[in-house]
Parts: C-alpha cells; sequence; structure tokens
C-alpha cells in the first residue's frame, strides 16, 4: 500500500481503518523514497479528512521504507508542478495546525526538505536512534522551515539547521527540542485524553507559528519558480 492509511496494526486493511481512534498515513513509495509530489499530497489532504470526519484523536505518519521516512519533494517533477507542491504543502502544514486531530511523526531514518517540514507540522515527532533530518531548501532558492524551527529550537540554531542545510541526527534534535525518542505507547496515551482539553491544548501549543508560516508560504510562493538548479552547482 502506497502512501496510505492503515488502521494502525499493520495490517492493510481494503480501506481506512479504525483503532481506537487512532489512524495511520504510511508510506512506502520505495522507488521514489516516499518523494512528495501532488499524487501523495492529495492522499495525504484525504486521510487527514477522513481522521476528521471519524473523529480520530491522532493521526500518525510513519514509514515502512528502510531508512527513510520521506526524502522531501519530487526532484524529477517540472519546475512549475515542484512550486506547486511546495504550496499545496504549506497549505497542508497549514490546515494540520488547525486541525483538532494530534499528528505524531514516527520517525525513522532520513526526513529530508517537505518531509522533514511535515515532522515540524506535526504535534509531537518521535524518533527512533537512526533517525536524521535536513532541511534543506536555501541552496535551490526556497526559504524553509524557519516557521518552526526558530520556535522550536531557537533564532541561532535554526539559522544553522537552514543556511547549512546539515544533517541533523536524532541525539541532536531530541537534545535541541525537535524530537522526543519513540515510546510504543505514547500515541495510545494521547488518544485517551479528553478531546475538548486536548483540542484547546492544541490551540495554546500552535499559536505562535501560525503567522511565520503564511509569511514563509507567501515568500516562497512569490519568489520560488520550482528550479532546483542551484542543487546542481
Amino acid at each position: 500500500m502506497v502512501n496510505d492509511v492503515t488502521d494502525g496494526r499493520n495490517r492493510p486493511p481494503a480501506g481506512p481503518g479504525r483503532h481506537d481512534g487512532i489512524a495511520e498515513f504510511v508510506m512506502s513509495s520505495e522507488r521514489r523514497r516516499n518523494a512528495v509530489d501532488s499524487a501523495f499530497l492529495d492522499r495525504l489532504n484525504a486521510s487527514i479528512s477522513d481522521a476528521e470526519d471519524r473523529g480520530c484523536a491522532v493521526v500518525v505518519f510513519r514509514s515502512t521504507l528502510p531508512g527513510v521516512f520521506s526524502s522531501g519533494a519530487d526532484l524529477t517533477l517540472p519546475d512549475a508542478e515542484r512550486a506547486d507542491v511546495s504550496d499545496g504543502l504549506y497549505a497542508t502544514y497549514q490546515r494540520m495546525l488547525r486541525s483538532p486531530v494530534i499528528f505524531v511523526a514516527d520517525v525513522a531514518g532520513a526526513a529530508v526538505g517537505g518531509g522533514a517540514q511535515l515532522c515540524l507540522a506535526s504535534d509531537i515527532c518521535m524518533v527512533t536512534p537512526d533517525a536524521w533530518f535536513r532541511f534543506a531548501g536555501v541552496g535551490h532558492g526556497l526559504a524553509v522551515s524557519a516557521w518552526a524551527l526558530v520556535s522550536t529550537v531557537g533564532r541561532h540554531a535554526a539559522a544553522d539547521m537552514c543556511l547549512t542545510m546539515r544533517k541533523v541526527d536524532a541525539a541532536e534534535a531530541i537534545r535541541l527540542g525537535l524530537a522526543t525518542p519513540r515510546r510504543d505507547e505514547l500515541v495510545a496515551e494521547i488518544a485517551g485524553t479528553d478531546p475538548a482539553a486536548r483540542r484547546r491544548l492544541k490551540e495554546l501549543l500552535t499559536a505562535e507559528v501560525h503567522e511565520p508560516l503564511q509569511r514563509e508560504r507567501r515568500g516562497n510562493r512569490d519568489n520560488w519558480t520550482g528550479s532546483i538548479e542551484g542543487l546542481r552547482r
């Protein structure tokens, strides 16, 4: 099953599954290393809609590929389509921040570019020891991730990650507050909380990032053609 919803029990059902208020968005596109394209975005938004319609407490993002969470935007797309996908991702991040659903990124392996930003848009990012992040963008004309990294890890650490696009391993991510160690019981604990209190808490936790996200989205939409020529220099 590619980039679809399962029922949280590692068993692919015929359609979106149910398991005590928990849904999963499972990425398993081996050939493309879970790269993000228009079809990926459509499936992601459909899974969010389904979870909201069913009143799910939690959606978990995870990958079945060893060593890969998501490699980010599909570099094989035409420039114009890649720019549209980037803007569509920002719209999805905004939607996630406003949703009553709690989103948990369960990261093992590489989370790069749009994959790393999907983790930032999630309410909790839990990692295995082999997880790592790369906030790529500035090297090919995009200003990305500052909308959430500044309030998460601080301005100087955020500048380091964004301007150098270096690899941030799991230990550093945990130390800086970007991630938390993976715990099997974490998702069930969240699902067992009071829905109204959970929603109010999420509104408080995300209050500072809405406006920076909108500014970052506008800036990239107005100034980036989708070209990745900078990566080839």
